[in-house]
């Protein structure tokens, strides 16, 4: 056992019995929704994960601890506590295990304890990427480098729309990360089912994106893949208000300076704010809709 990973029981028991199970991030629970319906959010995807067959394994760090498996008292601390829980990526866990300090984390620590734990499927809104003027910035998403170096599947509504699509698309071919679509041709871009951005294949069923992610690990292929899963037609916001939006909300951000892991969190809050909360409507119907896929591969994944 790693002396610094922690499996909650009902995982534990998952994982000894080769139940299917599916990862959950903690960041949108502490950054990403206003308490209570950031908890309420986050029970409602662990309650749709088991509705489709698998254990839900929500991932934080605690007491010292990467967790693999929350409690819902655990969860509820997360929620209550919001940005006073820091967010962490990679690159920030010695600190925060060495000061037992809690940390809600990204994709890509999410992806990075997962794997330690032995889970292969993970659900989440939607990845971080190239932001735009990256080019001057280099504000590159660490959930991409990590994308090319864990073998977990991410299950998303593709890349969040505040990013340059086209060139997190390019960073993820250039490190070999495959890019599929769920019943679609185009990466979805968040909120909206479409992008005017391919994808490199389409599958349709889950169990055809479990052959491809088994055949790809037994082939010794290291590295995640991404499964772009659009947000349902029935719940898609109106594409001009929101690209609106996000551009206005870019504008102030940039006009108040806001860098690092603070632009995400900023961005998303302000959209929010621009589109009467329509935004957050949509991002908790692309969560569920992905939380039922990740499902049902790691069923598929199982057999």
């Amino acid at each position: 056992m790693h002396p610094f990973l922690e499996i909650s029981p009902a995982v534990n028991e998952a994982l000894l019995a080769g139940q299917p199970i599916v990862a959950l991030e903690s960041t949108i629970i502490s950054h990403g929704m206003p308490y209570p319906q950031n908890v309420e959010t986050a029970m409602l995807v662990e309650k749709t994960v088991r509705e489709n067959g698998a254990v839900p394994a929500t991932i934080a760090i605690l007491d010292g601890k990467m967790k693999a498996g929350l409690s819902h008292a655990e969860i509820e601390y997360l929620g209550k506590t919001g940005r006073g829980v820091a967010k962490v990526s990679r690159r920030d866990l010695p600190f925060l295990l060495a000061n037992r300090q809690p940390g809600a984390t990204t994709v890509a620590t999410t992806m990075l304890i997962a794997e330690m734990a032995g889970i292969r499927i993970f659900a989440t809104g939607g990845i971080g990427g190239v932001h735009r003027g990256a080019a001057e910035t280099m504000d590159i998403s660490a959930d991409l480098q990590e994308l090319a170096r864990t073998s977990v599947a991410v299950i998303c509504a593709g890349a969040k729309s505040i990013l340059d699509l086209g060139l997190t698309l390019e960073y993820l071919e250039t490190h070999g990360v495959p890019v599929i679509g769920y019943q679609t041709d185009e990466f979805p871009a968040f909120y909206t089912r479409k992008s005017g951005h391919g994808v490199d294949r389409r599958l349709d069923s889950p169990a055809e994106i479990a052959k491809l992610l088994k055949t790809k690990w037994l082939a010794g292929l290291q590295g995640g893949v991404i499964i772009a899963n659009p947000i349902p037609e029935t719940h898609e916001p109106a594409v001009a208000p929101i690209q609106a939006a996000t551009e206005a909300a870019i504008a102030e951000a940039e006009r108040l300076d806001i860098k690092g892991k603070e632009v995400s969190p900023f961005l998303l809050a302000k959209i929010k704010e621009l589109t009467g909360g329509e935004s957050l409507r949509a991002n908790i119907e692309l969560v569920l809709n992905n939380a039922r896929l990740a499902a049902r591969v790691a069923v598929e994944m199982g057999k």
